[in-house]
C-alpha cells in the first residue's frame, strides 16, 4: 500500500551493524492524556538494554482528540518514535496490525496499549525470554485493576473461549506480547477482517510462554472498548476459531427431535390406554410453537452470522488506509 507523502523520508532508523532490533507497536485512540506519561515511562524503561536498538511505532487510530499531535511532539524529541496515522477509526486490532506490518524487519516486535495497564517493565522481562530461545511471549495477567463486571465477564469470556475454540488460546491473556521476527512474518500472513489477534498468534504456533505479571489500573481516561465493542471482539473470537455453534445446531436438532418422538409415543399412549385423561393441549401446542420458531431463528442467526464473515473476507477490502506516515531518521532530531 503507498504510504502518504511527508516531508521526512520513511526510512527505518539507523541501526549499528550487527545490533539487534526491537519495535514497540503501541495503538492509540483518544489517549492525549496518556502519551506523554507513558513515552517517558517506556523510554525509562529500555535503558536497561542499551544494547538494543529500539523504535516506538505508535499508530493512531484515527482519535477524535489531540493524540495525534501529541504523538508528532514526541517524534520531534526522539527520533526512534514512529507515527502512523490511520485514515479513520479501524478498531484495536486493525491499528495493531498496521504496526505490525510497518515493523517486519524488526528482530522482535512487542505489542503494548498505551494506557499504562501493562507495565513497560514487563517487556524487558519479556526480552529475556526472548534472548533464551522464545518465539512469543505472552503476558498474562496475575491479577487486574478492574470493576467486578469486568473481571466477571472476562472470565466467562475465556471460560467458554477455552470449550469452543478449535485451538488452546491461553486466558486472562491480552494482546500484551512479543513476537520474535518469524513469527511476525507469519501473522502477517492472515488477513481477515474481524480480527482476533490473540488467536491468530496462537494458531501461528512456534514457542510460546507465559510471563505473570500485575496489571496496573489505567493511568487517565476512558477505555477504548465499552461493551457494546467487547461483545463484538468476543464474538470475532468466539465465531473466528470454532464452528461448535454450527455443530451445535444440529445436536440441537436431534435433541429436539428425540423429544418429538417420546412425547409423540406419550401422547399415544394416554389417548390408547386412559383416554378419559386425554385433555385437549391447546397451551402446550402453543408454547411449543413459539419455543420452536424462537429455536429456528436463533439457529438462522448464528448460520447468519458465519455467512455474514464469508461475505466480508469474500470482499477482500483493505484493512486500513495510512493518512499519514512519520517515520525514519531526520537531520536535527535530537
Amino acid at each position: 500500500m503507498p504510504l502518504p507523502e511527508t516531508d521526512e523520508q520513511p526510512a527505518a532508523p539507523g541501526a549499528d551493524a550487527g545490533r539487534r532490533r526491537v519495535a514497540y507497536v503501541l495503538p492509540v485512540f483518544n489517549e492525549s492524556e496518556n502519551v506523554a506519561v507513558f513515552h517517558a515511562a517506556l523510554v525509562e524503561a529500555t535503558t536497561a538494554r542499551p544494547d538494543l536498538d529500539f523504535e516506538f511505532v505508535y499508530v493512531d487510530d484515527g482519535s477524535r482528540d489531540d493524540s495525534l499531535d501529541r504523538l508528532l511532539e514526541l517524534r520531534a524529541d526522539d527520533d526512534r518514535v514512529a507515527v502512523l496515522g490511520l485514515s479513520r477509526n479501524c478498531g484495536h486490532q486493525v491499528a495493531v496490525t498496521a504496526g505490525i506490518d510497518a515493523c517486519a524487519n524488526a528482530d522482535a516486535v512487542i505489542i503494548m496499549d498505551t494506557d499504562l495497564q501493562d507495565p513497560p517493565a514487563v517487556s524487558i522481562e519479556m526480552l529475556g525470554l526472548w534472548e533464551s530461545g522464545v518465539d512469543v511471549v505472552f503476558a498474562q495477567r496475575r491479577s487486574r485493576q478492574d470493576s467486578p463486571f469486568k473481571r466477571a465477564t472476562a472470565y466467562g469470556f475465556y471460560w467458554v473461549l477455552d470449550r469452543m475454540a478449535d485451538i488452546e488460546i491461553p486466558r486472562n491473556v491480552g494482546d500484551f506480547r512479543l513476537m520474535d521476527r518469524k513469527v511476525v512474518a507469519e501473522v502477517s500472513r492472515y488477513r481477515e477482517q474481524d480480527r482476533f489477534l490473540r488467536g491468530i498468534v496462537a494458531h501461528v504456533g512456534f514457542r510460546q510462554e507465559a510471563l505473570l505479571f500485575d496489571r496496573d489500573p489505567r493511568h487517565a481516561g476512558e477505555t477504548g472498548y465499552p461493551l457494546r465493542k467487547m461483545i463484538r471482539f468476543a464474538a470475532s473470537g468466539l465465531v473466528g476459531f470454532s464452528t461448535a455453534p454450527l455443530r451445535w445446531i444440529s445436536r440441537l436438532g436431534f435433541a429436539i427431535s428425540a423429544f418429538s418422538v417420546l412425547l409423540a409415543i406419550y401422547v399415544a399412549g394416554v389417548r390408547i390406554l386412559v383416554p378419559e385423561e386425554s385433555v385437549p393441549g391447546w397451551a402446550f401446542l402453543g408454547v411449543g410453537m413459539f419455543l420452536l420458531s424462537g429455536l429456528q431463528l436463533i439457529m438462522m442467526g448464528v448460520i447468519g452470522t458465519y455467512l455474514g464473515r464469508v461475505y466480508t473476507e469474500a470482499q477482500d477490502r483493505p484493512l486500513y488506509s495510512l493518512a499519514l506516515t512519520a517515520r525514519g531518521s531526520r537531520p536535527g532530531a535530537s
